[in-house]
């Protein structure tokens, strides 16, 4: 049976639960394209559309034949992009020490399983998971966020062999070690200086910290991934230009919260490069890559962000998760509640930089929402045009202060948000799109097959906003290529256009 290298777990675009700090995306595999978007729970979606059920192309890494008597490890990374970075660094580090990556669970000698913990949906996805792996296999390491409550996790599969928690790489190791010892080869096992990548090779997950120092109620992720660590910023852009060597064409930048980058580090200035996101952005956008920027919070010094996007050293585009417009929303959520004056920022933004597009998440159905507040979501919406948006229904997490909220909204009413929410996103989007008819924009291009080129706009980041579909002239073109392309026709979350 072959291994899903890579699944989607609850909590992310499109899913039935609220976007915790973790943001999870929504990933589709790496194997063809979802047509729907931010649009029910994955349970409702058609099993072949389902981003947890979408087996993931091997990469070439893994297609390398192991060599007789080579120790052969399997993953499955489940959850958002900074975990798929964390299965990378896992990967790495075990190619380096001669272990051979296996695309099927046969062929492994032990299967690792990075899960995702936020939400009850996920935590049951990752136990479904670890009980495939051990079917499959019988041998299995557990990692990842779930792993910060091993007691859960051996409560249900006391077979699994070791569990760690999230970003805990060497107890990783040590754990393979003890199930399946190195047996290096110095002369056979070579490792790429770029390492192991589970993205296409033309654009790559950056991630410049861990934890976060927000108490949002409704998000536990403080307990299992702690407070904010930010990587120095020379290591940052020491990666950046390593990827952008071997052929990565776009950086994204990813944390819990990029804003405070730098903040635990007092924003030190260490081997010329200084830990701050404005500078960080700056030395970023210097290699000549597209460059962009997620998970940002709207703290005031993000309008020093916007004229690098003027200037075109990042992609004008922010990703900012504001979750709530009405202030007594925001503060049940303990968040900070001024959404006249984020109106008022998202204005000044434009003014900056007029081509700026911002994609954001929201929660219906958080406790206590009353139908005026809801209404206020609506009309903030309205206001704001946002680009891109996705919602979800509140759903209680285990640990979380807002289980202990008064007021739960039922289901129902859950429900019929959600709907009324994304039929007014939709339109937002739809307009905004035909806006773009005629206008020639930059794509860089995802996958070529022979029916056309998929690509994405600046506007567009991979797997979670929109497409552009080029379905003539697109032969000679290839994953990667940044081309020009006329816009001549638009849906609710596509583009289709042409090369000129």
């Amino acid at each position: 049976m072959d291994l899903p290298f890579w699944k989607y777990s609850g909590g992310a675009e499109g899913g039935a639960a609220p976007p915790h700090l973790c943001h999870g995306l929504c990933r589709r595999g790496l194997l063809g394209r979802v047509g729907l978007r931010y649009i029910g729970a994955m349970s409702q979606n058609p099993p072949l559309l389902r981003p947890d059920l979408a087996r993931a192309s091997v990469p070439d890494t893994r297609r390398l034949e192991a060599r007789a008597g080579q120790p052969t490890i399997g993953m499955v990374s489940l959850g958002c992009p900074k975990a798929l970075v964390d299965s990378e660094r896992i990967l790495t580090r075990l190619r380096a020490e001669g272990y051979a990556i296996s695309p099927d669970y046969h062929g492994a000698d032990a299967v690792i399983v990075n899960t995702c913990g936020f939400l009850d949906s996920a935590k049951a996805e990752s136990l479904d998971a670890i009980g495939e792996a051990l079917r499959e296999n019988g041998r299995v390491i557990v990692t990842g966020c779930l792993g910060a409550e091993p007691e859960y996790i051996t409560g249900a599969h006391p077979k699994v062999l070791a569990v760690t928690g999230p970003h805990q790489y060497e107890a990783v190791l040590d754990a393979v070690h003890r199930v399946v010892p190195p047996s290096p080869d110095p002369f056979i096992d070579l490792l790429p200086a770029s390492g192991v990548s589970l993205t296409p090779r033309h654009y790559s997950y950056l991630k410049i910290s861990e934890g976060c120092n927000h108490k949002c109620k409704f998000c536990i992720i403080p307990d299992m991934r702690g407070r904010l660590v930010s990587r120095p910023a020379y290591a940052v852009v020491k990666e950046a230009e390593r990827l952008v060597a071997a052929g990565v064409k776009e950086l994204l930048v990813i944390s819990q919260d990029t804003s405070a980058y730098g903040l635990d580090l007092r924003h030190a200035d260490e081997r010329g490069h200084r830990a701050h996101i404005t500078d960080l952005a700056r030395d970023l956008g210097s290699l000549g890559a597209w460059v962009r920027l997620h998970y940002v919070y709207p703290y005031p010094h993000v309008r020093d962000l916007v004229p690098l996007m003027a200037e075109g050293l990042v992609l004008p585009y922010l990703d900012i998760p504001f979750q709530h417009a009405h202030p007594d929303v925001l503060k049940r959520m303990a968040r900070p509640a001024a959404a006249a004056k984020t109106l008022d920022e998202i204005a000044a933004w434009r003014s900056v930089c007029p081509d700026i597009t911002l994609r954001s998440t929201f929660i219906v159905g958080y406790p206590g929402e009353t139908e005026a507040e809801f209404q206020t979501l609506l009309d903030w919406l309205q206001e704001a045009q946002l680009d891109r948006v996705g919602a979800f229904r509140y759903e209680n997490v285990a640990g979380a202060r807002s289980n202990d909220l008064p007021d739960h909204v039922a289901e129902e009413v859950k429900e019929e948000r959600f709907a009324r929410f994304m039929e007014a996103s939709a339109a937002i989007s739809e307009a905004k799109l035909a806006a773009k008819v005629g206008s020639r924009v930059q794509v860089i291009v995802d996958e070529v097959d022979d029916q056309g080129a998929t690509c994405r706009t600046k506007a567009d980041a991979p797997e979670i906003d929109g497409n552009l579909f080029i379905d003539e002239g697109f032969e000679g073109l290839a994953p990667g290529d940044i081309v020009t392309v006329q816009v001549d026709e638009a849906g609710e979350y596509d583009l289709w256009g042409r090369r000129v």
